[in-house]
């Protein structure tokens, strides 16, 4: 599956070892998933993991190499409004350049858009729940 997390899913998984956000990860790091990333989401996490978390230049380096090296990435070419959070926008350009079936966020506005132009908009919750085949 093609998934694009958003900022508040990475920052958990980075922040909270043992968390549920860290099995979503990690089902990306054992190929289960396919992640999609992009410049805008990469610079959205590195701030705020500067800015709230105190996280020093060097670390930042090392979460940077390490999901470039992880995710498939893709360079938005549409400019979307529809989110009244910028960041948002950004995560919807991301997942529809990346052709990804779903967006793993626990952001309310963002879940409040339901399926966006084909791509699952989900909680971690439904994320890592079993999937039916």
């Amino acid at each position: 599956m093609r998934v694009v997390f958003d900022t508040n899913i990475f920052v958990s998984a980075l922040i909270l070892p043992g968390s549920r956000a860290e099995e979503a990860l990690t089902r990306v790091i054992e190929g289960t998933d396919r992640l999609i990333l992009s410049k805008p989401i990469l610079d959205e996490l590195l701030g705020v993991l500067a800015r709230k978390f105190s996280r020093d230049r060097e670390e930042l380096a090392r979460v940077a190499v390490w999901l470039g090296e992880l995710a498939e990435w893709v360079r938005p070419a549409q400019h979307l409004s529809v989110a009244a959070d910028e960041a948002d926008n950004r995560i919807l350009e991301c997942a529809l350049s990346g052709r990804a079936e779903v967006v793993v966020t626990g952001d309310k506005a963002l879940l409040r858009l339901g399926p966006f132009e084909g791509v699952g908009i989900v909680t971690l919750r439904d994320y890592l729940s079993p999937r039916k085949e």
